[in-house]
């Protein structure tokens, strides 16, 4: 059975962060972007989203997005038919880091989100190369479009995440972490760790890639989740 495919975007990220990779599998395959924008808190955002998804599915999600993945898993991991998880780790949120949101929520309420996000988001996160600016003013459209406002909720998400790494301790199904080597938001050494916690998953670090590997090697991504969608389920 082919399974549909679920992505979940990022923090202040929408189905553009997906474009290139949806619009080739979609043509062979049902494909859906859920959205991670309407909670305070992991547990509310996938809540909601199980009263969205299907029944069972290959689930992709890409840093916030695949903290939710995670806690999808941890809920329900009978709705998970395989996981890949990017640009992403399983841990908490340390006090310092979660204080250091303050600031920056702070911000985006007081109207200076562009400012925010290029904090959020520096482009030493992105792989070098002339692509870098597009790719920052790319990301500050989704910001923009999303608001202020989702973006109090997804960094009060993250403050408030559990540790989920006894759940990819318990994880049996096709799993992948997917990474870019240049991102230095989720260092590649943390997200092989994670890949590690998982009994057989794959990991995949993309050379040319930083922190948003859907978009800056949005072939070698789409060559990935296509492997990864072909192994076989286990038994």
């Amino acid at each position: 059975m082919t399974e549909p495919v679920v992505f979940l975007p990022g923090m202040m990220c929408d189905a553009r962060l997906f474009a290139p990779q949806v619009q080739v599998l979609s043509a062979r395959r049902a494909t859906m972007i859920g959205p991670v924008t309407g909670g305070e808190r992991v547990e509310e955002i996938a809540s909601a989203l199980l009263d969205q998804l299907p029944h069972r599915s290959a689930v992709v999600g890409h840093g916030l997005g695949a903290i939710v993945a995670m806690e999808i898993t941890r809920r329900a991991p009978d709705r998970i038919a395989r996981l890949c998880l990017m640009s992403a780790h399983p841990l908490a949120e340390s006090p310092q880091d979660a204080a250091e949101r303050e600031p920056l929520i702070i911000g985006a309420r007081t109207g200076k989100l562009d400012e925010v996000m290029r904090k959020v988001l520096p482009s030493g996160a992105l792989a070098p190369g002339p692509r870098r600016l597009d790719l920052m003013n790319f990301v500050g459209a989704m910001a923009r479009d999303l608001g202020p406002e989702v973006f109090v909720r997804q960094s009060r998400a993250l403050q408030r995440r559990r540790d989920q790494q006894p759940t990819l301790r318990k994880i049996r199904v096709p799993a992948m972490v997917l990474c870019g080597r240049h991102d230095t938001l989720v260092p590649a050494k943390r997200q092989s760790f994670m890949a590690e916690l998982i009994p057989g998953a794959r990991f995949v670090e993309i050379e040319t890639a930083g922190h948003l590997p859907s978009l800056e090697a949005p072939k070698a991504t789409l060559e990935a989740l296509g492997a990864w969608l072909s192994i076989p389920a286990m038994a």
